[in-house]
């Protein structure tokens, strides 16, 4: 069950029972960790719905926080669906690049097949802040390199902050 509130036009809000949602577990996890996620093919709230329980059965990360699920155009390819985005809050105690590939299986357990750039996907994982840390590698960028110039990042991340 989802309720609805159209921020504009093109751009709708979705609240549901887990997305926002705090969780008030203790856990030994060193690093705090803010995922985008989203996707545009097949029924991308569900998946959503079905990965924070999966991440919640998973001890490798503890599920902190989450974001409302934003529904918006596509951007960069636009010959596509609309998208859903949110934020997960994780902690996890591996290191960023171990991170990324941690997110790069599931992303694959969820359907994801890599095409080209901007192509419609099951499920999209991005790294946007990792602790307080900054880096810069071929493979990974933290923070995410472009994360405040999307409402798709920036309108669920004003929820989850503080």
């Amino acid at each position: 069950m989802y309720r609805s509130r159209r921020v504009r036009e093109d751009v709708t809000s979705f609240f549901s029972l887990h997305f926002p949602c705090t969780l008030r577990s203790k856990t030994s996890l060193r690093y705090e960790v803010t995922v985008g996620i989203g996707g545009n093919m097949g029924d991308v709230r569900r998946r959503f719905e079905h990965l924070f329980f999966a991440l919640k059965r998973d001890r490798q990360v503890a599920v902190v926080r989450t974001a409302l699920i934003l529904k918006n155009p596509p951007f960069g390819y636009t010959e596509q669906e609309d998208f859903f985005n949110s934020i997960i809050i994780l902690r996890t105690s591996m290191q960023p690049k171990a991170f990324l590939r941690y997110l790069q299986r599931i992303e694959k357990k969820f359907g994801r097949k890599r095409s080209f750039a901007n192509a419609p996907r099951t499920l999209d994982l991005d790294i946007l802040f990792f602790d307080n840390r900054n880096m810069q590698t071929k493979d990974l960028t933290i923070p995410h390199a472009s994360w405040f110039e999307r409402e798709s990042v920036l309108i669920p991340l004003a929820g989850v902050q503080g």
